[in-house]
């Protein structure tokens, strides 16, 4: 079973940023990560996040403690994006802006063909305790195994 890294990394909790240990993060905790190539491109900002944001609620009641985005993005970005949301606040963002992270996870593609640099693979992973539970990997150009209804049908 693949767990999470031990990292420092920036967090967006509550549109406040820090740099915190990850593994510290979610240690005794029961969480998503859902991983987006970017901030602000069409397919993140228009199914993938808000569709988190959607069945945050119903997500929560189901055992999970914390809803992370992560993407390949600097913090301020992240923040920015996340803030430009009603309820965005509720998802926490992982701010993985070298792409360390995605790397270590394995989740890392490359998007220079399209002029986006390394990027963070789609996907969505249910993670207890620090250990990788499931993980869900989209296929490139596809928006299925990652969305919040297919996770929340998982839980």
């Amino acid at each position: 079973m693949q767990s999470i890294p031990n990292i420092i990394i920036p967090i967006i909790e509550n549109g406040t940023l820090n740099n915190k240990n990850l593994r510290d993060e979610l240690q005794d905790k029961r969480v998503i990560i859902f991983g987006v190539p970017g901030a602000f491109t069409p397919t993140c900002s228009e199914k993938h996040l808000p569709g988190f944001i959607k069945l945050y609620d119903r997500i929560k009641s189901s055992n999970i403690d914390d809803i992370y985005c992560l993407s390949v993005n600097d913090a301020f970005v992240m923040k920015a994006w996340l803030s430009s949301y009603k309820n965005g606040d509720k998802i926490k963002g992982i701010a993985d802006g070298n792409g360390t992270l995605c790397q270590l996870l394995n989740v890392i593609s490359d998007k220079s063909d399209n002029f986006m640099g390394l990027r963070s693979q789609r996907f969505a992973m249910i993670v207890h305790n620090n250990n990788i539970i499931n993980i869900f990997i989209e296929q490139p150009g596809k928006f299925e195994a990652s969305s919040a209804e297919n996770i929340l049908s998982k839980l």
